[in-house]
């Protein structure tokens, strides 16, 4: 890449510290160095959007130099893996965007490199067969301010250690009788390089392998091997595998192999969302969501049935950043970037969630209108559409108020109100049941006010959506809140546990009534329920049984505050060039 072309890129691209750091390789190695990353991901568990930020950063950065970006599968522990995970990592990062075109691997695809290493490192008297057991390992390994015990195994010669290691290998020994150490130093101030486990036996199937093998190496030993064997430039991970980056360079300068350099950012962290892939299985293990995909969860299957837009996934992620401070993202601002996609792609639509019928008595009898409805007017390309009006309407039950207080502008006994792409209305009787409920609204239509505001030029406060009775359409909606109550749900009392924090109301379930133009929705289909909010189109929905997710409502508290640091950053730039 030439110094041209490096120089408008980076007036093109997003700035951050490490984009500066690839920027500087990139520069010394005379702009011959190809960008190479990788997303890895353990099949273990569902993607979630903090996994969004990596994949975004890590495909991005080899977009934005010109490079390469592997998805690779971290797949070492099978007590835990299964291909559904596997398949569902590919369709959530396809989905998100991303392409990594012949670059999948698995971390699988190299054990039998990796146990050749391993072998290496034995034979340089580097390694050795240890027979403590796991509780025993902890207990030598020391304290941050006291040296850890050398294991009475450490000083076994490298023959024998082969010997135990092919046995290991061979299945000759049970689960967690031995394992395969690294001998580095038990004084170490760092406590991953006291001598930390490379192998352990275990006798599991493999989603990929089967049972050929009965040890699995560590993460810890299995990670730079895989950056290092896919010749991967820029390893970039979150920030709790900073104090293991001497283990990974240790085992890559002992071995004489190609060595990627690790940057290290803050991950991702929600408001009223839990991270943890364990947290989140256990949410949907015991029954607390519906699965994986519960609009309610954090996992980006998840956000895409709620109706979350990959675009705007990508926005947040952009938005936020990376840096190497841990903080909490306000859930808001997700949202946000989400309302800023939608409003710009989604067709509007009428919905009545909690339906309150109108009778226009002064309208003909089988009397039908077909009027003209907008479908975005951000968006002059997607058209109108016609919707029927009729003798028989629904609106919102909270847009009728017998008693009005003083600033409640809509419906009232003897109050005039428009409906959207119709005319104006005014209520002259409440009819009720024998329980005092209200169950219908008589009232009177203008014929001079259609589709605009009256001809002798009098004014209304509110404009209300609706759907035609004849021709509405049954539907339900699922409305939610957050699945947690705290902006911090692992916050909990001593001996609590974050279920606790768990909002018994995150879910409500309406029968509603749609337009007619609804007939034909697909699944994931996303669209704005006028006045309502966004809302997608579940699933499991089919034209027998429309079911809606809602997505987000259509106030934005973070719009305001992104504008006013828009604005600081433009003054702060004039004053720099002034």
């Amino acid at each position: 890449m030439s110094k041209e072309s490096q120089a408008n890129r980076s007036d093109e691209v997003q700035r951050d510290f490490i984009r500066d750091i690839i920027s500087k390789a990139v520069a010394q190695s005379g702009d011959k160095m190809q960008v190479h990353t990788r997303f890895p991901p353990e099949p273990n568990g569902y993607l979630h959007i903090g996994h969004a930020k990596s994949i975004c950063l890590n495909f991005g950065l080899a977009k934005d130099f010109g490079g390469i970006c592997n998805l690779r599968f971290d797949d070492t522990n099978p007590a835990k893996e299964e291909d559904e995970y596997v398949n569902s990592i590919i369709e959530d990062v396809k989905w998100l965007g991303w392409d990594w075109g012949e670059n999948l691997f698995f971390a699988s695809d190299y054990f039998d490199r990796m146990y050749e290493l391993a072998k290496e490192l034995i034979r340089a008297g580097k390694a050795y067969v240890c027979d403590l057991s796991t509780e025993e390992i902890r207990k030598m390994r020391g304290t941050l301010t006291e040296p850890g015990t050398n294991s009475p195994f450490r000083d076994r010669s490298a023959e024998e250690n082969l010997e135990l290691f092919e046995r290991m290998k061979n299945g000759e020994f049970p689960d967690g009788s031995k394992v395969l150490r690294a001998k580095i130093d038990m004084a170490s101030s760092n406590l991953n390089m006291r001598d930390p486990v490379m192998y352990r036996i275990l006798h599991a199937t493999h989603h990929r392998t089967g049972d050929k093998w009965c040890i699995y190496p560590m993460y810890d030993w299995a990670h730079g091997l895989e950056d290092s064997f896919e010749g991967i430039t820029h390893s970039v991970c979150t920030l709790e595998f900073e104090d293991h980056r001497p283990l990974y360079d240790w085992f890559l300068e002992q071995l004489g192999i190609h060595h990627p350099q690790q940057i290290e950012f803050a991950r991702l962290n929600l408001t009223y969302t839990v991270m943890s892939k364990r947290k989140l299985l256990s949410l949907v293990e015991q029954n607390y969501v519906s699965g994986w995909d519960d609009p309610r969860m954090p996992t980006i299957s998840g956000l895409r049935r709620r109706g979350f837009s990959p675009e705007a996934i990508r926005e947040f992620c952009r938005v936020i950043g990376v840096n190497k401070q841990n903080s909490c993202v306000d859930y808001a601002l997700l949202e946000h970037c989400l309302r800023k996609d939608l409003n710009k792609t989604s067709k509007r639509v009428m919905a009545v969630l909690n339906p309150l019928k109108v009778v226009i008595t002064n309208f003909p009898e089988d009397g039908v209108e077909q009027l003209e409805a907008i479908n975005n007017p951000e968006d002059a390309s997607q058209g109108s559409r016609k919707v029927p009006f009729s003798k028989e309407l629904y609106i919102e039950r909270e847009d009728f108020m017998e008693e009005p207080p003083k600033k409640f502008f809509r419906l009232a006994p003897g109050r005039e109100v428009r409906l959207r792409y119709a005319y104006f209305i005014t209520c002259n009787e409440v009819i009720k049941d024998d329980k005092g409920e209200i169950v219908e609204l008589r009232c009177t239509f203008d014929p001079q006010t259609r589709g605009g505001d009256a001809p002798d030029g009098r004014k209304v406060k509110a404009t209300l959506h609706w759907v035609s009775a004849e021709h509405a359409i049954d539907g339900k909606v699922n409305i939610y809140d957050h699945l947690f109550t705290t902006e911090n749900p692992e916050k909990v009392e001593e001996g609590g546990d974050f279920t606790d924090n768990i909002n018994k109301d995150s879910l409500k379930t309406l029968n509603c009534k749609l337009e007619p133009s609804l007939a034909d929705v697909k699944p994931f289909e996303r669209v704005q329920f006028e006045r309502l909010g966004y809302f997608c189109c579940d699933k499991d929905s089919t034209p027998d049984n429309i079911i809606f997710n809602k997505t987000v409502g259509l106030k934005d508290t973070w719009a305001k505050i992104l504008k006013q640091r828009d604005n600081q950053a433009k003054q702060k730039q004039q004053k720099k060039k002034s």
